[in-house]
């Protein structure tokens, strides 16, 4: 099973939904990293939640959606791009507790930022004040974009799953009832099932007596966006005679994605081009 989105409507009723499974990405995303199970299973929601929004929300650029809170688990980030390229990172103080969300985050806010190729940077705030983070997504919609929104996000740490249901703008006076309608049918799926099983069959057991349109589904992947190129630019941001002394006592400088885990060294040569307004380096990675 690879990892895909699919995208379908309702021909009797103005709702659209999604449904995404992840696999590889997920595991490329926790690969190399200690996170605690209660990490690794919000990590996966929000994966899986960031690639329904991305679809959604209909952009081309970047998203991040991050969590901030002040409790064991400070800080859960999935950038993204609008074709569906992932990447994450959580960070972490002592145990973080199996519970709900506050209790994992304590108080804290949930962020969602959008930068378009074009136009001007969006970012919504809600404060975490539900138990789960689908519920909080749901609230952000509520107040942002005044669609009634439903999410069921599922990760184990070797799976993550999600599914949406969104009435249309401009949905006809029955919109409410076929909403209900459709979140009762979708309220009957399990983990396990959207883990297990393919798309086709999850959308056939919950909607076989509905008429439903599915689209060609895109691929999900994981990417970071790290490169030689882009650590040596964030040096450059770096005072030079701080960067030398750096060289001098260390003979190197390390740099590590958190994202991916990808090592950048830069020697003396590397920083002697870069002070000099060059950057036509070598590179080094492992």
């Amino acid at each position: 099973m690879t990892d895909k989105l699919y995208r379908y409507l309702f021909d009797q009723a103005d709702v659209r939904g999604e449904l995404v499974q992840l696999n590889e990405s997920y595991q490329q995303m926790l690969s190399g990293h200690e996170y605690p199970a209660p990490v690794q299973r919000l990590l996966g929601e929000m994966l899986a939640a960031t690639s329904l929004l991305t679809a959604i929300l209909k952009f081309e650029g970047e998203i991040a959606v991050q969590i901030q809170g002040e409790g064991p688990l400070r800080l859960v980030v999935i950038n993204g791009t609008h074709n569906q390229s992932l990447r994450g990172v959580a960070r972490f103080e002592g145990e973080v507790p199996d519970g709900d969300l506050q209790q994992m985050v304590g108080k804290g806010h949930l962020v969602i930022t959008i930068t378009p190729k074009e136009g001007e940077r969006y970012q919504g705030v809600v404060a975490l004040t539900e138990p789960t983070l689908a519920a909080c997504l749901e609230q952000y919609f509520a107040q942002s974009e005044q669609l009634r929104t439903r999410l069921w996000l599922h990760a184990n740490g070797e799976h993550a799953a999600g599914m949406l249901l969104q009435e249309m703008p401009a949905s006809n006076v029955q919109a409410d009832v076929e909403f209900e309608h459709l979140e009762s049918l979708t309220d009957t799926i399990k983990a396990e099932e959207l883990f297990g099983l393919e798309a086709e069959e999850v959308l056939h057991r919950l909607y076989h007596q509905e008429s439903v349109q599915v689209f060609e589904p895109s691929d999900v992947e994981f990417r970071c966006g790290c490169s030689h190129e882009r650590s040596l630019a964030a040096l450059s941001t770096i005072d030079h005679a701080e960067l030398n002394a750096i060289i001098e006592e260390q003979g190197e400088i390390a740099m590590h994605c958190d994202y991916c885990g990808a090592q950048y060294r830069f020697d003396a040569v590397d920083i002697g081009a870069l002070t000099q307004g060059g950057s036509d380096t070598s590179q080094t990675q492992h």
